[in-house]
């Protein structure tokens, strides 16, 4: 992936496995080859989750907030475990540390998620994820993750 390339869904798509209700990241919007990416997910009220969180008061589900930026790291990953081919692989959750959520994610939000690499070792990879919503930091945390090809 070419830095500074945006990526559309369909993109996205080919790069991870997620589809709709799961694939939270609408597009890849920077790419800084192996330091850090920028995605975008638009946040609308068809979500299906709002319907249960909460009625009367969405807000979008931080477990769902770490998912997001969990998957702009996996396509952030994939994109560089593979150059400028697309190489089918899935990404594991291996931990997820110090997460923090600091203000809710309303329907029409838009939140860029921030991903840089910490450390990589083999197939391993230690992500700081910073999601935001106008500039303001609304979640972050520290994830480890292990990627393997699909054949």
């Amino acid at each position: 992936m070419s830095e500074n390339k945006i990526k559309t869904v369909e993109d996205i798509m080919q790069m991870i496995p997620h589809r709709y209700p799961m694939l939270l990241v609408d597009r890849i919007l920077e790419v800084v080859p192996n330091e850090s990416a920028i995605a975008l997910k638009n946040v609308t009220i068809n979500e299906p989750y709002f319907m249960g969180h909460f009625p009367g008061k969405a807000i979008m589900p931080g477990v769902l907030i770490v998912e997001a930026m969990a998957q702009a790291a996996a396509a952030f990953v994939g994109a560089e475990d593979s150059g400028n081919e697309v190489v089918k692989k899935l990404t594991y959750f291996m931990s997820i540390e110090s997460a923090r959520f600091r203000k809710p994610v309303v329907p029409g939000d838009s939140m860029h998620l921030h991903v840089s690499l910490l450390k990589r070792r083999g197939n391993v990879w230690k992500v700081k994820g910073e999601a935001k919503v106008e500039g303001i930091t609304v979640a972050d945390a520290e994830f480890t993750a292990m990627t393997v090809e699909v054949k």
